[in-house]
């Protein structure tokens, strides 16, 4: 009776071994998209109706591609980044006309050090979109905003996944946190995560797209509101 139970409770530690581990590969992608629900925290700022209320981004090979829309797809907008080349690919598109703008390691600094964030580390965790996320609070020293909570996991294998933002001290994929550009502050929290093939074609700079420079990409965008 000891030995058929001692039998039987290491034959059912081993299929939860192998349940966990399998499952923990699932979730641990490299290749796949991420959904995420966006919001605007003020609907009196101008842009607000032009703002979209989802975000996707697919990543793959640890390059990744945020794709937005607004408008029924009137005015659209993704960013390409691409941690081992250091560059970063804005692209939009209002009606037919498109355009795109590239920044490199150099442009990205400079414009990431502008928000002069802190990232405040906690114990904190929650799950978001079935994922373990840490808690982070980013502090503008500068005063210029309200703190807020950022939350992250590393239960993803996309490494470097924010050299390109203003949180690229956070190790780890941002599943809920916020963004201000032109006085339009966007909230962003993951809803799924799906494992799916990416054609390398989504990170790359397409032909068709005008190149312009960061200034009249700005011009442009403010002369939406």
């Amino acid at each position: 009776m000891g030995k058929r139970f001692f039998i039987g409770l290491v034959g059912f530690l081993n299929i939860l071994v192998w349940v966990g581990c399998n499952t923990t590969d699932e979730k641990f992608i490299s290749e796949g998209s991420i959904e995420y629900a966006a919001s605007v925290t003020d609907q009196s700022n101008p842009m607000a109706s032009m703002a979209p209320s989802k975000m996707t981004i697919k990543f793959k090979n640890n390059m990744s591609c945020a794709e937005m829309s607004a408008g029924m797809g009137l005015f659209s907008t993704s960013f390409i980044s691409n941690p081992e080349k250091k560059s970063l690919i804005q692209l939009v598109k209002i009606l037919n006309k498109k355009f795109s703008m590239v920044m490199n390691e150099a442009d990205l600094k400079k414009e990431n050090e502008l928000f002069n964030v802190e990232i405040i580390p906690s114990k904190v965790t929650k799950l978001i979109a079935g994922y373990k996320c840490e808690k982070a609070t980013v502090h503008y020293k500068s005063g210029d905003y309200t703190d807020f909570d950022v939350f992250y996991t590393k239960d993803l294998d996309i490494k470097n996944s924010n050299f390109a933002n203003p949180f690229y001290m956070i190790d780890g994929v941002l599943m809920e946190y916020q963004m201000t550009k032109f006085g339009l502050e966007m909230k962003f929290t993951a809803t799924a995560i799906k494992k799916e093939d990416i054609d390398d074609s989504v990170f790359q700079l397409p032909a068709d797209y005008k190149q312009i420079s960061k200034e009249e990409m700005n011009t442009m965008l403010l002369g939406l509101q």
